[in-house]
């Protein structure tokens, strides 16, 4: 097996002071490229797929950073028997594994202060990941940063229904029936509820958030490929968008079906829903770049997202608390959780109610957090709660991929987090 790595040097000054990151996107089976060629890499691709521009807001200018494809099977990662089964303990350890060896084929950053970060299923790998970096030694494990994670199932279920509510996207008729069969005793269960009412009811909120065309990773953005409705003759009338993945339910029970459907198709393109991923396709398929990466000449061209992956990955963890609790009991770790608040993949409410369902001391009361806009004026980043080694963040008006959406003033947050400053 082959996990393939991106590494970029830090920018600027002092490289020799700064830590090293490593950076998982999530999917399961998405590409980590996503992060370095979309997000916060050294430069950004443009739409024509073709170029690449400078990011101005690289977090390479404040870190040493490992962007790892994980698990194998995803970008240009691969597996000479060609099976991906896979799931998380398993991911866990791989990733560890593949982290030791890096560093042994680069000693030179194997003292190095070291932060793990991620982003969407990320929210899964990095707490399961530092279990095995914290209990070695050699590695200097300083803390770790989760954007818009999946940490547990449950409250982000429950939580998107009043996103969706007070986003304006339900009306009362149905607000009224979820609250009406989805809760009891002033306790409302829109997760696994058996109630068949309730579940019709679920079942018409996820049409509306993942299936009509609305964009999950951020509400207020366009959807590449356009609405799944549209009006004839007076009348509302849904279309297919040409791609069954366009708009993938991202509640799981809901994504494993579709993906048991399409098990038989041959080769499914899994792209996320509402995203076009032609540019950065365009560029890591073009035959110079995969010369410049050592790709070798009969690998498959490399996708955003890898279905074979996706189908093949069982989940076992519901919930991170036992993971974070273990981590903040020793007190060394500085955890920060952190949500563009127009995100309906892994939205910010649930993992605010998340965070603080850990019981941790709060340190600083919920209040804004201040960056400098590019006019030298202050503004409001969003909101921020402090508790003793974890902090719960917001990022505003930005959606599933923070640093895509926030540039300024992610790179603003990371700084603070990487260099130890209050928020």
């Amino acid at each position: 097996e082959r996990l393939s790595c991106r590494f970029v040097e830090a920018q600027g000054g002092n490289a020799q002071e700064k830590p090293l990151v490593l950076w998982l996107n999530g999917g399961p089976g998405c590409s980590s490229m996503e992060g370095f060629l979309s997000e916060h890499g050294p430069f950004t691709i443009q739409p024509d797929g073709a170029t690449l521009e400078y990011n101005d807001f690289a977090w390479n200018k404040l870190a040493h950073i490992l962007y790892m494809e994980s698990p194998v099977g995803v970008g240009y990662s691969y597996s000479d028997s060609q099976d991906y089964r896979t799931n998380d303990t398993e991911v866990a350890r791989a990733n560890y594994l593949a982290l030791k060896e890096f560093l042994r084929l680069f000693p030179e950053h194997s003292k190095r202060d070291l932060y793990l970060t991620g982003e969407s299923y990320g929210g899964i790998y990095i707490p399961t990941l530092a279990e095995w970096v914290m209990q070695d030694p050699s590695l200097n494990l300083k803390g770790l940063a989760v954007g818009n994670g999946l940490s547990c199932y449950e409250t982000n279920d429950n939580s998107l229904v009043y996103f969706a509510y007070y986003h304006g996207l339900l009306g009362t008729r149905l607000w009224s029936d979820l609250q009406k069969f989805c809760c009891s005793g002033g306790k409302c269960n829109f997760h696994d509820n058996k109630d068949l009412n309730c579940t019709l009811g679920m079942a018409e909120l996820i049409r509306i958030v993942d299936e009509s065309g609305l964009n999950i990773y951020n509400l207020y953005a366009p959807c590449a490929g356009g609405s799944a409705w549209t009006l004839q003759d007076g009348l509302l009338v849904t279309h297919d968008l040409g791609n069954s993945f366009t708009r993938l339910p991202m509640r799981y029970s809901w994504r494993q079906n579709l993906l048991t459907l399409q098990a038989g198709k041959p080769r499914v393109r899994l792209d996320p829903p509402c995203t076009n991923t032609s540019a950065p396709s365009s560029y890591m398929n073009d035959p110079q770049v995969r010369k410049a990466l050592h790709i070798v000449d009969d690998a498959p061209e490399w996708e955003m997202c890898s279905f074979d992956v996706s189908r093949g990955y069982k989940r076992i963890y519901q919930n991170m608390k036992d993971q974070y609790l273990k981590l903040l009991s020793t007190l060394k770790y500085r955890i920060l959780i952190y949500n563009g608040d127009v995100d309906m993949a892994c939205n910010f409410l649930g993992d605010e109610w998340f965070v603080d369902s850990l019981n941790q001391k709060v340190e600083v009361a919920r209040r804004p957090w201040i960056y400098t806009d590019e006019d030298g004026q202050d503004q409001i980043g969003g909101f921020v709660k402090e508790f003793t080694n974890i902090a719960f963040l917001t990022i505003k008006g930005a959606g599933h991929m923070v640093p895509t959406d926030k540039p300024r003033a992610a790179f603003n947050m990371f700084e603070r987090f990487i260099t130890r400053q209050p928020y």
